[in-house]
């Protein structure tokens, strides 16, 4: 098809002057050439026909520029302007889409195209590209239509060796014939409507973008890595309490957050629990939380309550990074008081779903962020009897940008309230009654910790027995006798039945000599262990030292180390201190 016997206009456009007559453009029997977008006459707004009869440009002379006249774009051939357009340019009419024209450009990546033929026949590369329907809405609705990077096989570079990716634009235009056609099927003797099809080559776009979301990706998949890097591996699970939590980084960029928790063993069948959140987010909020992490694991051993634990937490903070403020929940449970003892630092409160069923909220936080320094934290408790579940989190679960925290806080309640199960099940329940997904926008911590009711055999593996001393001398033989009648009563071997005895024995004599009252001797056997505790009014924590030859004393906490599993001290929260020892129990007595 040769196009300078074409035209085309594109719906809208204004012309910059007003239309000028040319003689050139009539007929031999003196009708003029239908003009582009409309019957003949319709000139303004209208790209004229491409002139063959036209000996040169406008501004000259059969081809000879004219001195003094200024160069016109209506003198412009529309056929040697979308032949040097670099995009892919195809020209096409009627309901079949029938091919008008192609440029060079779309003949270099699709090949040459016959003129008449219908699209769906000559033009397959469009049926693939799903454009066939979007040329029938632009030529129903007269409306342009896009599509956006399509991916060409075979389509970018001179050498198509790799796909390429265009942006297809199809605008409606009207096309004319400006004479007889010398194929009688592709005559176009009034205006047709049509579609122009531009291809514009985006693929360095498309790749480029490409590779930024693979960077994204590594570099999101990197900050991830070392945000569960420094969380717990594998929780400890106390001998008391099942315990479960979960972690999801929010969003798609690669800035986690700084959401952490931790359950840590202190002995005597004692659990710190732990769940915090660095403000901001990227690997420095995450750097920050993993110093805090190590620093409460050090700062647990101490044995100190919870506020002080949090008072040291609060100047430790300031000192990493004045600028990153942190909240945090430390929590100890003691199966022989039943009651989880906490203190908060800005964090969301626990709930506490009793035997029964009933959700409780602990008390607001009793302290100011970690990080914000110059405060004093104080600590409170909860029960949390046999029977009973807790469920500590960060903002990102319950927090919205369209709604209160407090509502979201509410949902969690009433989700928590029905959530049964396993530590685990409980966990995965809340994220999906609270719509946690893997697109959601910030870091989600949850740590579910359950202190289960134990009957039938899980009852017969935990006991407990305990023994006010009232000092005197009676006080050593009858801590004895006691000692020895309870663990002969819980079957154990006769090996660490004289160990057990001899540990009550050592730990009441450091008490007498040392303690004041008043003062208890308990024993507390679970599936794993045996604990022996004595608790006395004074509040001087002993300390194991190397005792002389000629020393009399100073030898009972060094039996206690050598012959237990593990031993240490503390203070208790009403003035005295609690030293305590423990024995692992071999397997055939668990079982």
């Amino acid at each position: 098809m040769n196009f300078t016997r074409w035209s085309a206009r594109l719906p809208g456009t204004q012309r910059r002057g007003a239309a000028r007559p040319d003689p050139a453009a009539a007929t031999p029997s003196g009708s003029a050439v239908p003009s582009a977008g409309g019957p003949p006459g319709a000139g303004h707004g209208a790209v004229p026909a491409a002139r063959a009869e036209r000996s040169g440009p406008a501004g000259t002379d059969d081809g000879v520029p004219v001195p003094g006249h200024t160069p016109s774009v209506d003198a412009l051939s529309v056929h040697d302007i979308l032949g040097k357009v670099p995009a892919l340019v195809a020209v096409v009419y009627g309901p079949e889409h029938r091919i008008a024209y192609v440029n060079g450009a779309y003949a270099t990546v699709f090949g040459s195209r016959p003129a008449g033929a219908t699209a769906r026949e000559a033009l397959p590369e469009l049926d693939a590209l799903g454009l066939l329907p979007l040329m029938d809405q632009v030529l129903r609705s007269r409306r342009p239509r896009t599509v956006k990077a399509r991916r060409v096989p075979g389509g970018a570079g001179a050498d198509q060796s790799r796909d390429g990716y265009y942006t297809f634009t199809c605008t409606p235009i009207e096309v004319a014939a400006s004479g007889p056609a010398p194929d009688p099927e592709v005559a176009c003797v009034a205006p047709h409507k049509g579609v122009l099809v531009f291809g514009a080559d985006v693929t360095d776009q498309v790749e480029s973008t490409e590779r930024l979301r693979a960077a994204e990706a590594r570099q999101r998949a990197a900050a991830v890595t070392l945000q569960r890097s420094l969380l717990p591996q594998e929780l400890e699970q106390p001998d008391d309490l099942r315990v479960a939590a979960t972690y999801q980084p929010g969003g798609t960029d690669a800035a986690v957050g700084g959401d952490w928790y931790d359950v840590i063993t202190l002995g005597a069948g004692r659990t710190a629990l732990v769940i915090g959140d660095v403000m901001g987010r990227g690997v420095r909020a995450a750097a920050v939380m993993g110093q805090l992490r190590t620093a409460v694991r050090a700062y647990a051993r101490l044995d100190l309550p919870p506020h002080e634990v949090l008072q040291l937490l609060d100047g430790l903070a300031a000192e990493i990074d004045a600028s990153q403020i942190a909240t945090c929940v430390y929590a100890v449970h003691d199966p022989n008081e039943g009651r989880l003892v906490y203190a908060s630092a800005g964090h969301l409160p626990i709930l506490v779903r009793d035997a029964e069923g009933t959700v409780h909220r602990a008390a607001e936080p009793t302290g100011p962020p970690l990080g914000t320094g110059g405060w004093l934290h104080t600590s409170g408790s909860v029960p949390l009897g046999p029977g009973s579940s807790a469920v500590l989190y960060t903002d990102g679960l319950v927090e919205r940008r369209d709604k209160d925290i407090d509502h979201g806080v509410e949902a969690l309640e009433r989700a928590f309230a029905g959530a049964t199960g396993a530590p685990d099940i409980v966990c995965d329940r809340l994220l999906r009654a609270l719509g946690i997904s893997t697109d959601h926008d910030d870091d989600v911590a949850v740590l579910v910790l359950q202190h289960p009711a134990r009957t039938g055999h899980d009852a017969e593996l935990f006991h407990n027995a305990a023994l006010e001393l009232h000092g005197g001398t009676e006080a050593a033989p009858r801590a004895r006798a006691f000692a020895s009648g309870v663990l002969a009563s819980w079957r154990f071997s006769p090996e660490l039945h004289d160990l057990g005895v001899l540990a009550a024995s050592e730990l009441v004599a450091n008490s007498l000599q040392h303690g004041t009252p008043p003062m208890r001797l308990r024993l507390r056997r679970t599936d794993r262990r045996l604990i022996v505790e004595v608790t006395d009014g004074d509040d001087h924590l002993p300390r194991r030292r190397r005792a002389e030859p000629v020393d009399e004393a100073g030898r009972g906490i060094s039996i206690i180390a050598t012959i237990a599993s593990a031993w240490g001290s503390r203070r208790t929260p009403g003035g005295g201190k609690a030293v305590w020892c423990e024995f692992a129990l071999p397997r055939e007595s668990v079982d």
